[in-house]
């Protein structure tokens, strides 16, 4: 099993007093580069601590995940840092941005940590894809909900990275600019990246490549 995203045999389990919950439980993919995934099952089948566990916000306590044939899992919290932040770009719910800081300066921030100079023809560039070049200015208090969620898409997409995820991108949105952060991501896979995406729309699974079913914590066949 290869591709810029693998996960070999995922294990993750969570106690609560005498109780376990066993969330993932063998759980291996592989996305190539130019692939858009869509990861669907119903809430508890494990898809949000999957996610956690390929973008390095959590460790399997069992298995693999390795970015462009780098390791992430059973390393430090720093050297996860450090690869998300050269390797992978991530979409959130809730947008990922720093309130106090305008869009243009978030996006600036991102490439910092990711150790990129970036130059003002970059953070232009990135802005004009998402379609906020009027609003590069505003810090998120002064966004639409359609507008914050391109801000974060400009967020994930500012370290130019090869692997994006994003959790549930067009559940609070509007027809229209679903549309729209779904052709980004597309327009994303076919630069090259490889794109997953968690979510329960049942249209945007049928838009990806493919579709990786979870139930309690393993993948369907």
């Amino acid at each position: 099993m290869s591709g810029l995203l693998q996960a070999e045999n995922l294990y993750r389990f969570f106690h609560a007093g005498d109780d376990e919950t066993l969330a993932l439980q063998g759980v291996s993919l592989a996305i190539q580069g130019g692939e858009v995934v869509a990861v669907t099952g119903p809430s508890g089948s494990g898809k949000s601590t999957l996610l956690a566990c390929l973008a390095g916000l959590d460790e399997p306590d069992g298995g693999m995940v390795r970015v462009d044939g780098e390791r992430l899992s059973r390393r430090s919290e720093e050297a996860r840092a450090r690869v998300r932040s050269r390797r992978i770009g991530m979409l959130f719910q809730q947008a990922n941005l720093v309130g106090h800081l305008s869009v243009t300066d978030n996006v600036a921030l991102v490439r910092r940590l990711a150790g990129s100079s970036t130059t003002p023809a970059w953070r232009d560039e990135v802005l004009e894809c998402c379609g906020l070049t009027a609003r590069a200015h505003a810090r998120p208090g002064q966004l639409s909900g359609g507008e914050l969620a391109r801000a974060g898409l400009a967020v994930a997409l500012a370290n130019d990275p090869k692997v994006l995820l994003a959790d549930e991108p067009t559940g609070e949105l509007d027809t229209v600019t679903a549309r729209r952060v779904l052709d980004l991501l597309h327009d994303r896979a076919a630069e090259g990246a490889a794109v997953l995406i968690v979510t329960h729309s049942p249209e945007v699974a049928a838009i990806s490549d493919r579709e990786i079913r979870l139930r309690d914590g393993r993948v369907q066949a």
